[in-house]
């Protein structure tokens, strides 16, 4: 995701080359940074999808978060820095949720509006979230105490590093990019988390016949999306070659989904239909293994 309200803001900070790791004063908001390091040491910032942003909650997220995260929020054996997960850090998630059911993953979960929704619709699913901007996650936790739900998990981590290590193969059966960091500067691009490598990995963790929807305001973001999912030979796109709109005029568009219904309209979103940017959606369709 995004990292949800400040995505522009983002871009600036989370391409700087270092990252200097703050004091565990200024990070004791809820003393539970297992990933604190040394003050004054100066580590290579491994996020590049989007940025953590440092600063402590106000005194009302603070409160739901001391109140409720427990229940909530996973916390991980950390690497270094306070959004990587240790080498040997695996998530077995029958476990995390008590019970094997259908699971989706939400990558940038922003604050909340996405899986919670889900999670209130569907309540025999489980659900997922990564998101390294501390204020959605405390956000997410309210709102899924408001809606009464249990079926939420999430997880401070930066995604390209993490999921290599704490998800096994075929465990997933919905992964979801909504909206994601743009990086919308030619120069910036390479810095985009949908990525042919990545696409790797998702397929990994997602079980044959998964699906990992994809969603962006961003024409140009958006056809890479579709490149990557028609690129990749793990997955299909059921849409290849298809314009959702038939009336519209650029070919570019084809291999483009329907809005899938289960996304809401999030303030995120409403926020580029507002300055004039169109949503595409992509699906990707994890094909089968092959059988041993």
């Amino acid at each position: 995701m995004t990292v949800a309200e400040d995505s522009e803001a983002a871009g600036g900070a989370a391409a700087q080359a270092t990252d200097v790791a703050q004091s565990a004063g200024a990070n004791a908001r809820n003393g539970r940074r297992s990933g604190d390091v040394p003050e004054g040491t100066v580590f290579m910032s491994r996020t590049k999808s989007f940025t953590r942003r440092s600063r402590e909650l106000p005194v009302n997220l603070a409160r739901t978060w001391e109140a409720h995260a427990d229940r909530y929020v996973i916390e991980p054996r950390r690497g270094i820095g306070y959004t990587t997960v240790a080498d040997d850090f695996h998530l077995d998630t029958e476990e995390l949720f008590d019970r094997r059911a259908p699971l989706t993953l939400e990558i940038g979960s922003g604050t909340g509006e996405q899986i919670v929704a889900a999670a209130v619709a569907n309540p025999d699913r489980d659900y997922l979230a990564l998101e390294v901007w501390v204020p959605g996650i405390a956000k997410l936790i309210s709102k899924a105490v408001d809606a009464g739900v249990d079926n939420i998990r999430v997880l401070e981590a930066d995604v390209a590093q993490a999921l290599p290590i704490m998800l096994g193969d075929a465990c997933l059966d919905e992964v979801w990019t909504f909206f994601p960091d743009p990086w919308r500067k030619a120069r910036h691009r390479k810095r985009r988390l949908v990525s042919d490598d990545f696409a790797l990995q998702v397929a990994r963790v997602l079980r044959d016949g998964g699906v990992w929807r994809l969603a962006t305001d961003w024409d140009d973001y958006a056809w890479q999306m579709r490149d990557v999912i028609e690129g990749c030979p793990l997955f299909e796109n059921p849409y290849v070659g298809q314009r959702p709109d038939p009336e519209d005029p650029e070919p570019k568009r084809g291999g483009f989904a329907p809005r899938y219904e289960g996304r809401v309209v999030t303030h995120f979103e409403t926020r580029g239909i507002d300055a004039g940017r169109r949503v595409h959606d992509v699906i990707g369709v994890r094909l089968p293994r092959e059988s041993v």
